[in-house]
């Protein structure tokens, strides 16, 4: 059965997160590059986003007893499997993680372009995530 105290603490964080990633982020990129500031601060909130995303899947496929997930992407393929999140969603999502890891572990040093991408489109995507495990949990399957 799923914590629902749980994941309403976590959808709360994950909305606070990407509040604070659209009010960091400068559009344009030149901005964005010369402004250590705000491209530290979206790329710390967008990383703890995509986190806090897998941190979700996490919780709902233990509570619910699904087969865990070997890696974090594959944690939102197993959560589209169960009609949680949308196919669009969990390949989204997926993707997300392996900008999280550049970001966390500074391969290679961080791409801005990719981030500031990630931060000005691909934040729909973590919104898109937030409404459909929303939905989820308030329509009796999440209950």
């Amino acid at each position: 059965m799923v914590n629902r105290r749980v994941i309403a603490l976590k959808l709360a964080e994950l909305s606070d997160r990407i509040a604070r990633v659209r009010e960091a982020c400068p559009r344009s990129l030149d901005e964005f590059k010369n402004d250590r500031t705000a491209s530290d601060v979206t790329s710390f909130n967008l990383m703890l986003s995509v986190q806090t995303c897998s941190d979700i899947a996490s919780h709902l496929i233990a509570d619910e007893k699904w087969t865990p997930a070997g890696r974090l992407s594959d944690a939102f393929d197993r959560l589209r499997d169960h009609k949680v999140i949308s196919e669009r969603c969990a390949k989204a999502l997926a993707n997300a993680v392996g900008l999280r890891n550049v970001i966390a572990h500074a391969y290679s040093g961080v791409d801005y372009e990719k981030v500031h991408s990630a931060a000005i489109h691909g934040i729909d995507d973590l919104e898109l995530f937030l409404q459909e495990v929303s939905r989820w949990m308030t329509s009796g399957s999440g209950a």
